[in-house]
């Protein structure tokens, strides 16, 4: 995330609502997601979560959360990290901010590291930037995809641990 001043960055999350969502994902898109997340899991035993939301409460801003902060809160909140295999990874997108961040659970973070996730989250950006945000996250889901199945086979009776479906904020 680039820095922005504060009172801008206020102003930015202000004039957000849940709604404008529909402005980068239709309703057809959000399926889309859903099926690449269930697509994805077919391949390995890991769990994906897609969670966007269009702006932090004024509080949250004021308070100087990062998106990157607010990311970890929502990987704990929606129990990402209460995965069997520490295997859960979540994807969040923070519109107003304009910032995409990975957290990943210790069991494939250890294997993909900091660097590995910063990397997707810029192939996301870059497309994000280009209008393609469809594509951007199915991009996201399909490289953390790779990187769950190289480290965590598909099982034979697998579990959904994970709702797939797509969390507007």
């Amino acid at each position: 995330m680039r820095p922005t001043h504060p009172i801008k960055r206020f102003f930015k999350h202000l004039y957000r609502h849940p709604w404008q969502v529909n402005r980068y994902f239709s309703s057809l898109a959000l399926q889309h997601i859903e099926q690449a997340i269930t697509h994805s899991e077919q391949h390995h035993a890991g769990e994906i979560r897609f969670v966007v939301e269009t702006a932090l409460s004024l509080s949250a801003v004021w308070q100087g959360i990062t998106p990157r902060t607010r990311a970890v809160q929502l990987f704990g909140q929606l129990n990402i990290w209460d995965t069997e295999h520490n295997n859960g990874v979540l994807i969040y997108l923070d519109l107003a901010d304009r910032d995409v961040e990975i957290i990943a659970d210790r069991g494939i973070h250890r294997h993909v590291g900091e660097a590995g996730w910063q990397t997707i989250c810029a192939e996301m950006e870059q497309q994000f930037r280009q209008g393609f945000f469809e594509q951007g996250v199915i991009h996201g889901i399909t490289a953390i995809g790779q990187q769950l199945a190289a480290v965590y086979p598909p099982q034979r009776s697998p579990r959904n641990e994970l709702s797939n479906h797509v969390l507007v904020l």
